[in-house]
């Protein structure tokens, strides 16, 4: 079989050495984060993302050698094992290939070509192949098959016998993998896919419109409009199909499989290899070529969501501060928690800005009294109904103050379903989900990350056509993401939730579920050794789990840094010979850049982890995320109306794809920048310009009130 490991180093361009100790890091249970932060020298260095390619292609490989055992036990079965295939199947390293391989042994149900076997017709059939082989030689096909004219078997004239004959020579063509590889890659590349919208829908009633004759090469079209094409089809809105030459590929099966010169066996050949790839090649072809576009399809949208996720969850902090959260209304009122700096819920009160003028009063009154009891120093603010209306009432309600909280419109896609959660529920059981609801928004601004790992991704709305690619692999590969973001920053061990314990590396649910418990019975965690007390975590998820868990003023100063326990010895050696106390780490930083580090590796630790170990020491306990920053909207601009061409705004990213980024201007419906509006330059790649979160400078370039659509541009405009 496959040497996996030396085909993974050659593709990935990796050392054996280095694919080798990944492997066996993963067999021990050890997770990818803990992998690319502190095992360095074992891997040569490899990060995250190298990491996760590896062992996800290894899988592929390993899936496909189990596959390979299965195939070659049931040909063998059949008796018709040769040596030849044998070596096929066993050097294969695409599934693809593989399946073309057993096609012909794989169990069927009774084909034409079955049936003109159960007549005694493969002789027959052999005889013509032959004759087709042994060019030059001619024989009267028709005095052939009268031989094989039989009442009993059903075989009436010696025309039924040819054409039997001809089932039975078209099937195998039609399974003959290197014909169906080479007709799979000519409409991969030279195909055009075609698409109409059903006459059911009339012009300009759909919102697959652009697709109604659209035309485009297959290896040209962008994954947004094969997802789109499938879910047209899934709706039944439009069909779509893929059109190609098909003389060009009559005439290569002609090439490839007619070998005489001689005139009525060419003609019998032409006929039936006209008849199997119409019958049996296309349909089944151009399905695997569009499951082949579909399958990368999904891949660059993933792609597309985790980024976009990864932006979400790594979003600025606003800070762990005492905070208003409004989730605003019309006619249900406008919902209001307080949190403390710890996140904390402390109180609620539900206010009427915006009916009578006495409700507004008394809702003004509520909010400044509220801001003067719990010394406000941040104020979330829902982007749903109501939130420029309300955002307004707030500021004038500011105005009135001496003091001024920061005052931020949040992104509450997902809060509501939060909200009516089992996690919420458990969270707060007395509390009213509009409540919740309103807790979720005040949370995100305090910390984006611990508050959205407790919706489901997909919730939030950074996704492009999320419900139409690959939920299995979308699944996996946005865990992946908050797992990485999660661990990339650290959790406070004595603040996160289960739900965001659940993420840090070596801990399960269970466990997650019992640092909680742990910490309510027996308080706050004063050093990172006690976590060897909880319930079910052992010395393996202790290693995998302290490095990226926080102790913030405890009992030993490198329990609040990324250090990893088990490098501690060397930062205490490193403290002592330069007679620094370890609760000034920052000092040992700085003086330890005029000392040669390479005196301190040992035969586990080397310089890329004392590397790590300096510039952690640098800035122990600093969060990795960026300086917070928000947008301001412009003032009387609340809704899509009162949008006029050329206005100049500020709005921030809200969700990126593959044409473009839509940017949150303030009137409750996101504008559309579209790739070509985004620089002064070509854009390939629209993660390239802008991200999730960013705060940006946009111009009104289109308005349509009745499609609820909004074009904007980037270009011109002074970022």
């Amino acid at each position: 079989m496959l040497n996996i490991p030396q085909l993974l180093a050659a593709e990935l361009d990796l050392k054996p050495y280095q694919v080798q100790n990944a492997l066996e890091l993963l067999a021990e249970g050890a997770t990818i984060p803990f992998i690319a932060r502190y095992r360095k020298e074992r891997t040569g260095e490899m990060n995250e993302v190298q990491l996760r390619d590896l062992f996800d292609k290894y899988n592929y490989l390993t899936e496909l050698e189990a596959r390979k055992s299965v195939i070659l036990n049931a040909i063998a079965e059949q008796g018709k094992l040769t040596d030849e295939l044998k070596t096929q199947i066993i050097s294969c390293q695409q599934k693809t290939e593989l399946e073309d391989l057993y096609l012909p042994y794989r169990p069927k149900r009774r084909t034409r070509a079955t049936i003109a076997k159960e007549k005694g017709l493969e002789p027959l059939a052999e005889f013509i192949q032959s004759l087709n082989i042994k060019n030059g030689i001619a024989a009267s096909l028709a005095a052939e098959a009268s031989k094989y004219i039989s009442e009993e078997k059903g075989v009436k004239t010696a025309d039924e016998a040819l054409k039997g004959a001809a089932d039975i020579l078209a099937e195998a063509v039609a399974e003959t993998a290197e014909l169906r590889a080479y007709l799979r890659d000519y409409f991969l590349e030279a195909g055009v896919f075609v698409s109409r919208i059903k006459d059911d829908y009339p012009e300009g009633t759909t919102k697959f419109e652009m697709y109604r004759n659209y035309q485009i090469k297959v290896k040209n079209i962008a994954p947004h409009n094969m997802l789109a094409l499938c879910r047209g089809e899934a709706e039944g809105v439009l069909s779509f199909d893929i059109n190609f030459d098909e003389d060009y590929v009559l005439g290569y099966l002609e090439s490839q499989v007619i070998r005489t010169k001689v005139r009525d066996i060419r003609d019998f050949y032409q006929v039936m290899l006209k008849d199997a790839f119409n019958r049996l090649m296309k349909t089944s072809l151009i399905a695997e070529v569009i499951a082949t576009k579909k399958d990368y399809a999904d891949i660059e949208s993933i792609k597309t969501f985790e980024a976009n996720l990864r932006e979400l969850l790594l979003s600025a902090p606003a800070g762990m501060k005492p905070t208003l959260a409004i989730d605003p209304g019309f006619r249900t009122g406008c919902k209001v928690a307080v949190l403390d700096e710890t996140g904390k819920f402390l109180e609620y009160q539900a206010v009427f800005p915006h009916q009578a003028a006495e409700q507004r009063t008394k809702a003004a009154q509520t909010i400044k009294n509220l801001i003067d009891k719990y010394q406000i120093e941040l104020i979330a603010i829902g982007n749903g109904t109501a939130s420029r209306e309300t955002d307004e009432f707030v500021t004038q309600v500011l105005q009135t103050l001496n003091r001024q909280p920061t005052k931020v419109m949040v992104n509450e896609s997902g809060a509501s379903i939060y909200s009516a959660s089992k996690v919420a529920l458990e969270e707060f059981p007395d509390l009213d989900v509009t409540v919740r609801g309103a807790i979720s928004i005040g949370r995100r601004l305090q910390d984006p990350l611990a508050e959205l790992v407790k919706i489901d991704p997909k919730s939030i709305g950074v996704g492009q056509y999320q419900h139409d690619v690959d939920q299995k692999l979308l699944r996996k590969k946005l865990d992946e993401t908050v797992e990485s973001c999660v661990n990339f920053v650290g959790v406070d061990l004595n603040t996160a939730s289960k739900e965001l314990l659940t993420f840090v590396s070596g801990i399960t649910a269970a466990v997650a579920n019992n640092i909680v418990t742990y910490r309510n019975q027996n308080g706050a965690f004063k050093n990172r050794r006690q976590l060897l007390k909880v319930p079910k975590l052992g010395p393996k998820a202790f290693e995998q789990a302290a490095g990226f868990l926080r102790i913030r003023n405890g009992d030993h100063p490198l329990d609040n840094t990324a250090v990893h326990p088990e490098s501690y010895s060397v930062v205490e050696a490193i403290a002592s010979d330069l007679n620094v106390k370890l609760n000034q780490v920052s000092q040992i930083a700085e003086k330890l850049k005029k000392v040669d580090i390479r005196k301190y590796t040992t035969d586990t630790i080397g310089e890329p982890t004392l590397r790590d170990i300096l510039s952690e020491l640098e800035k122990p306990g600093r969060d990795p995320r960026a300086e917070f920053k928000y947008a301001t909207f412009k003032e009387g601009i609340k809704e899509i109306g009162d949008l006029q061409l050329g206005m100049e705004l500020e709005g921030i990213v809200t969700n990126v794809a593959n044409f473009g980024a839509f940017v949150d201007i303030g009137v409750h419906q996101d504008g559309l920048v579209h790739i070509s509006q985004l620089a002064d330059r070509f854009v390939e790649d629209p993660k390239q310009i802008v991200k999730v979160g960013q705060v940006v400078k946009v111009k009104v370039l289109e308005v349509n009130e009745k499609l609820k659509r909004i074009s904007l541009s980037m270009k011109a405009v002074k970022q």
